[in-house]
């Protein structure tokens, strides 16, 4: 704004509430308002935001408020990346800030400063300043007609063509997205009426419905672009041309949290497992999963479309490529369904990212999170069929993740049809292990060895499904008499 000039004379910090600055206010052409504040935690209706984009918009900056309140006034300054907001009341300015004390707030990536102004009202009749009250006007008048409309109902939003239901992609996704976590994360902005999830091209996708479009706006300033999880995740979020959602089933895939009474349309079980997410807003939010008291760990629950005859050691040996397996358990009533138990959360979630929808002796595995934190070791009463069909694999020295601070840990990919031979022998020879994955049923394409290591290489074979069998079999291979082949997927080719 012409006339307005402010020297910081401390650096400014996130975090920091009190800095020196001077502040001169040009009214109008004659009149001048000179103020020297130090900004204090004392609150004020007036709201000063520092750390803005050089080309922000009135329109993001009154994202940031309008969940909060009605903005009185709005005084731009984008020579200095600063903005100043009058809220209606010191309550709803107080509500703000405290809300983004432990929620950063963000425009486009870049964490934005608020504190309380010392000002106790904003003058605008400064011609400069046109713009930001007429924008002012018109979203503010939208939020308020929003606000006022019933749960559902058709919104025109906060500004033309933006509605109360967003669209949202997650891409790079190394982790899945459930449809409770997007209802944890986008409820933080308002009440979230309906989600609907959905695969489309390859990308996971979902409709996500607020109560008011007021809401919608504020998510979608805040939240896109953000990654769910560190590195990983990221949300692309737009409005919908949608105005509301029809959801015919309460499951896993789509849910109406205004109606408890909707059937829920498939007999498959539904995850039940829960992520606790850091404050939102924040450039990245690491997986922090909810871990229940007593027994550690967490099950993942696996099917198959077709019945085939389940052995507790394919399981552990095809799970054990992403967490250390304490437990395996046969389902009594259908023995083509297993329980498995890995050591903790994360580690589920890597097997059921990477492994759900795989192939397995010409089956299609499906692996869902289980209702059930642990499994549970059979009674001393029970049967001895009841004893046969659970297997505890606590003890094994197959683990691959047990050591604290593994190379392994660094290694986890999905899988593919080259893998990655690890402690080979000297004496083992290309055409030994050639032999040994040939005389097993496999096919192999190629085969390299490590130029700097020949104790490891590179085997490609005929198919993902060919790697998975070969892994599963030839995993712990004993090559001399105390050196045991291991055997992982790679990320590269040859």
């Amino acid at each position: 704004a012409d006339g307005l000039h402010t020297q910081i004379i401390s650096p400014l910090e996130r975090g920091l509430r009190e800095h020196l600055f001077q502040c001169i206010y040009k009214l109008d052409g004659t009149d001048r308002l000179c103020v020297s504040e130090r900004a204090q935690c004392v609150p004020s209706r007036v709201l000063h935001l520092l750390q803005l984009p050089a080309d922000v918009s009135e329109q993001e900056v009154l994202a940031l408020a309008l969940p909060f309140g009605r903005v009185n006034k709005l005084i731009t300054l984008r020579t200095k990346d600063q903005a100043f907001l009058e809220m209606m009341s010191e309550d709803a300015a107080a509500t703000m800030v405290n809300y983004y004390t432990t929620a950063t707030p963000t425009i486009r990536n870049q964490p934005i400063f608020i504190q309380y102004s010392t000002h106790r009202e904003l003058k605008t009749d400064n011609l400069t300043n046109q713009r930001a009250q007429v924008a002012l006007q018109t979203i503010s008048t939208a939020a308020v007609q929003s606000a006022n409309m019933t749960p559902g109902g058709e919104g025109r939003g906060l500004a033309p063509g933006h509605s109360s239901v967003l669209r949202i992609i997650v891409e790079n996704l190394f982790y899945p997205v459930t449809l409770e976590v997007l209802q944890q994360i986008f409820s933080k902005f308002g009440s979230v009426l309906k989600i609907i999830t959905f695969t489309r091209n390859n990308q996971f996708q979902a409709l996500l419905q607020f109560s008011d479009a007021m809401h919608a706006q504020h998510a979608k300033a805040s939240l896109d672009g953000q990654n769910i999880y560190n590195g990983c995740c990221t949300l692309r979020i737009d409005f919908s041309k949608l105005s509301a959602l029809n959801v015919k089933y309460n499951n896993d895939k789509s849910r109406d949290f205004t109606r408890a009474d909707l059937p829920t349309g498939e007999l498959e079980p539904s995850p039940t497992f829960g992520v606790a997410l850091p404050p939102y807003g924040a450039a990245a939010f690491p997986p922090t999963f909810h871990q229940h008291t007593g027994e550690t760990g967490t099950s993942v629950f696996i099917f198959v479309l077709s019945s085939f005859k389940v052995i507790y050691s394919v399981f552990f040996l095809f799970l054990g490529v992403y967490g250390d397996v304490q437990r395996v358990k046969i389902l009594f009533n259908k023995k083509e369904n297993a329980l498995v138990q890995m050591s903790d959360a994360t580690q589920a979630q890597l097997a059921m990212s990477h492994l759900n929808g795989q192939r397995l002796h010409g089956n299609v595995i499906r692996v869902t999170l289980s209702k059930h934190p642990v499994v549970q070791l059979p009674r001393g009463g029970a049967g001895q069929e009841e004893q046969a069909l659970t297997r505890d694999f606590s003890g094994s020295a197959l683990h691959r993740f047990k050591k604290p601070g593994s190379k392994n840990f660094n290694n986890i990919f999905p899988p593919s049809a080259t893998l990655h031979l690890s402690n080979i022998p000297s004496s083992v020879s290309e055409e030994v292990l050639k032999e040994l994955f040939s005389s097993s049923g496999f096919t192999v394409k190629a085969f390299k060895f490590f130029q700097k290591d020949r104790k490891m290489a590179l085997m490609q074979l005929a198919s993902v499904e060919e790697a998975i069998e070969a892994l599963i079999t030839l995993h712990d291979h004993q090559l001399d008499h105390n050196q045991h082949l291991r055997v992982s997927f790679s990320k590269s080719t040859i």
